[in-house]
């Protein structure tokens, strides 16, 4: 039996996956992991509850049987265009006798930052300080132990719609499981994909599902804007099947198989597409599949990019946009980003974390992957608003070795 287990539970709109990992002796490792198509999820919101209920129970039997433990809660990864971000500072005075900062003064600082207008249906799901002031002295990384009078701290805040939230945490209980903590899907394949040096210096981080396109941009070493745009690989595959007359699966295949088409006209290749009858096939161009493939990925691109340049200072530097997430295996995708973003491009893989072998190592797993890295630390010790709580022993014991993902 494996101890200190820690699961996660991707809900996407093409695949549910679930993940297990257990304490190894190098830190967290992957012990089990399973997925199952999604049939009642679109753009990140339920739109069926058995289905949905379905998926989950599938999923999580696979990653259960894998791993040889019973999962009783999960981390929950969500997304959707509900999905709000805003960056708020929080200021209070230090209360020790001898003026030294200690846990409890963060956590009032951090309460205090999550003092925001918040309509009755909305409700804050994520509170990531980014970096705390102590007497005026700014980009404290750790301020516990330090001398001040005054404690401030800058937090990246997400809230989500209660509704949404309500459904999805309906199914996730139906399915017999409980929520440890809900995590922004980006947050969790960033966990998974990104270097502290990356957040360091200044990153994008696209991650493109079925039905939704997540972003994350990182500076300083923390997330300072997150957003969801409603435009996934699905599109592309129902673009696919009306450009070229034919079913939804061949136009998923061709997809994968073909990807943007050949960029240069004199390589143009030819391959047979099957009728909407499926009973005859007839040949199409690279070329052709281009003219649909490649306005569709510019435009979720330009998409992204409009709201990146609408939230993020004008003066921030990005150093690179990684590409994460079921939709970066499209063939030809890294140049048509660059095209776009004018950035250096590279595909995100998970890679933060022990046990995992060469058939995970694949963007489609970052969120679920990336969700028993992240809520521990980020998900459940700060912002565990939701389901029952780790002891704090076990908190402290993950929370340190976890809290190098957001310093």
């Amino acid at each position: 039996m494996k101890h200190e287990t820690v699961a996660g539970l991707d809900i996407g709109t093409t695949k549910t996956c679930a993940v297990v990992a257990a304490e190894g002796p190098g830190g967290l490792e992957i012990v089990g992991i399973g997925d199952a198509p999604s049939l009642g999820m679109r753009k990140g919101v339920v739109t069926d509850l058995e289905e949905t209920i379905k998926s989950i129970e599938a999923a999580t039997e696979k990653a259960e049987r894998m791993a040889g433990v019973h999962i009783s809660d999960v981390y929950v990864a969500i997304t959707g265009e509900h999905i709000r971000s805003t960056n708020n500072r929080g200021v209070v005075a230090v209360s020790g006798q001898d003026r030294e900062v200690v846990s409890a003064d963060v956590r009032r600082v951090v309460d205090a930052s999550k003092i925001i207008n918040l309509p009755a249906d909305r409700q804050i799901i994520h509170a990531l300080p980014r970096f705390f002031t102590v007497d005026g002295q700014d980009g404290v990384e750790d301020p516990v132990g330090m001398a001040g009078g005054r404690l401030e701290v800058d937090t990246h805040i997400i809230t989500a719609g209660t509704t949404f939230i309500t459904n999805v945490l309906k199914c996730v209980h139906r399915a017999g499981l409980e929520s440890s903590g809900l995590v922004f899907e980006p947050l969790a394949s960033s966990a998974a994909t990104l270097l502290d040096e990356e957040k360091q210096v200044g990153v994008v981080l696209l991650d493109i599902g079925g039905g939704t396109t997540d972003i994350a941009v990182f500076s300083g070493g923390g997330a300072i804007y997150t957003s969801t745009i409603p435009v996934g690989g699905n599109i592309l595959t129902n673009d696919i099947s009306l450009g070229l007359k034919t079913t939804g699966a061949e136009a998923e295949h061709i997809k994968c198989t073909w990807g943007a088409g050949t960029k240069d006209s004199e390589d143009a290749q030819s391959f047979p597409v099957k009728t909407l009858d499926g009973r005859t096939t007839r040949e199409v161009t690279t070329t052709q599949l281009r003219q649909i493939v490649v306005p569709r990925v510019a435009e979720t691109f330009r998409m992204a990019k409009a709201k990146i340049i609408e939230n993020v200072p004008r003066d921030l530097i990005l150093g690179e946009l990684v590409l994460t997430g079921g939709g970066a295996h499209l063939k030809g995708i890294e140049a048509l980003a660059e095209e776009v973003f004018g950035l250096p491009i590279r595909i995100g893989l998970p890679s933060a974390i022990g046990g995992l072998t060469e058939a995970l190592k694949k963007p489609e797993y970052a969120t679920a992957i990336g969700l028993v890295l992240f809520g521990p630390d980020g998900g459940g010790a700060l912002n565990g608003h939701y389901g029952k709580r780790r002891s704090h022993a076990a908190l402290n014991k993950m929370g340190r070795w976890f809290s190098d993902l957001w310093n």
